[in-house]
């Protein structure tokens, strides 16, 4: 004869399990609150001002629904011009700050306190002075008078013009990014075990060759997330592009400046901002997706 058991649920286990589910929501409510409030609102409300009619004659934002604005942006060399120069810009940014932040960031990895602080230090400190204070601060550097020209001509070289060119931009933007690259290969260098990389050398494998198929790869995650956040905030820096490129040399950035506070033309200012958005977003995929299935592919 056989007996069939049939558990039984203790009473109140399914409103437990209800809130259990309910938890996670609710500890993320005040993240996710702050973020539509003040992210996704702002980036709604300016995709809505795109497509606004500008009235030309009052200065304003008229009644009605237009693609006029990203129309003119499609067909107007000009903006091409301006959005081939960010981008490039960008970059080359990035590639700069790739070759000088990764081999600093290995550096710091392997020195020992009090030095490995003090390096730190002196890698985050520029973060601590308001980029708007560095911009100043190169353009007297590499002003026609400045330290970087008085250096030069002590060498014989002359007077160069750097300062409202694509190369002062470009020293500024590497000057301010590059905390942004060292740190993230930092903290994946600190991940990596060292004895994976003893191992090697004691295997009879020269550095580079230790360098090449032992610690590149395991920092290839940290030099993408560096990438990517450079290449983002170059792409959309106004302060440095401002200063050190003048009114000449226009980034994206500066141009939306502009539109928004010298021609009030909202509704193009908007639309220039919602495709620098969507082109850095295709180029940041694209870039993520690509390096991302190497990296797999590499490493099996």
């Amino acid at each position: 004869m056989s007996t069939t058991v049939t558990p039984v649920t203790p009473a109140g286990a399914a409103p437990v399990a209800a809130h259990v589910r309910a938890t996670p929501w609710l500890m993320s409510a005040p993240g996710i609150a702050l973020f539509l409030v003040m992210l996704t609102a702002p980036l709604l409300l300016t995709a809505l001002l795109a497509f606004s009619v500008f009235d030309a004659n009052l200065g304003t934002v008229g009644d009605g629904v237009t693609l006029a604005n990203f129309v003119a942006i499609v067909t107007d060399p000009y903006y091409y011009a301006i959005l081939w120069r960010t981008f490039w810009i960008a970059l080359v940014v990035t590639g700069l700050c790739v070759l000088i932040g990764v081999p600093e960031a290995f550096i710091l990895s392997r020195m020992r306190n009090p030095w490995r602080s003090v390096l730190l230090v002196a890698v985050l400190a520029p973060l601590l002075v308001s980029v708007v204070v560095r911009a100043f601060g190169w353009s007297i550097l590499l002003g026609n008078t400045g330290l970087v020209n008085q250096a030069l001509a002590a060498v014989g070289i002359g007077e160069v013009r750097i300062l409202y060119t694509n190369v002062a931009i470009i020293i500024g933007l590497v000057h301010v990014m590059l905390p942004f690259m060292i740190i993230p290969v930092w903290t994946t260098l600190q991940k990596i075990d060292p004895a994976a990389a003893n191992a090697a050398l004691s295997l009879n494998a020269s550095f580079l060759t230790t360098l090449r198929r032992i610690v590149l790869p395991q920092m290839t995650p940290g030099i993408l997330s560096g990438s990517l956040i450079v290449f983002g905030l170059a792409a959309s820096s106004f302060a440095i592009p401002g200063l050190l490129g003048g009114r000449r040399l226009k980034m994206v950035a500066t141009l939306v400046y502009d539109e928004y506070l010298n021609t009030l033309n909202w509704p193009l200012g908007a639309a220039i901002a919602i495709v620098l958005l969507a082109a850095n977003l295709i180029i940041m995929l694209s870039y993520n997706r690509l390096l991302e299935q190497r990296y797999k592919k590499r490493l099996g």
